[in-house]
């Protein structure tokens, strides 16, 4: 876990071959290596998590020690890829608040309305359908009526999270 975290593909490769001659279960390996893809890499590489998930599937329909090359292949990637845990951060803070917030209601505006009655209450009274906006962004609060907007999620400067703070930044400014 550790030598991924510091991007040494080499060291990752070495662990790995030592484990595996150790006897540990390749599947506590692709278990382990699963979760840095979602924890330790997040949204710096999407496509790290799939890739995962892939060669779990590979080492589950070739077994040792074909599969093995599938495991070697993905320590490799998650080495080399950009890392974030910024999605990782930002559900703990998003947990905390939940927890600091209790069962707030949604607002109203959001809630869909199927009954009479519903609707009478207000439920979906001026929802703005985001995609008849021209920007596709109405800039709406979804967040419960007692409690301020905030922001959990704080994308850094790489990979793919670079391209997500853009997005983040030019909603913030319609908003």
């Amino acid at each position: 876990h550790k030598p991924l975290r510091s991007s040494d593909a080499d060291a990752g490769l070495y662990w790995l071959a030592r484990m595996l001659a150790g006897g540990e279960d390749p599947h506590y390996i692709l278990r382990r290596l699963t979760r840095f893809a979602s924890e330790d890499i997040g949204l710096a590489e999407p496509e790290a998590l799939p890739r995962a998930l892939a060669a779990w599937q590979a080492f589950e329909r070739l077994g040792s020690p074909e599969g093995d090359l599938a495991i070697a292949g993905l320590v490799i990637y998650l080495a080399t890829a950009p890392k974030s845990n910024a999605a990782y951060k930002a559900y703990k803070a998003a947990t905390r608040a939940a927890d600091v917030t209790g069962s707030l209601s949604p607002p109203a505006h959001i809630l869909n309305a199927p009954t009479k009655m519903m609707k009478e209450l207000g439920y979906g009274a001026n929802y703005q359908y985001d995609h008849d906006d021209p920007d596709g962004f109405s800039g709406q609060n979804c967040f419960p009526d007692e409690m301020e907007r905030a922001q959990f999620y704080h994308p850094v400067e790489r990979g793919y999270e670079r391209e997500i703070a853009k997005r983040l930044a030019y909603w913030d400014k319609l908003r």
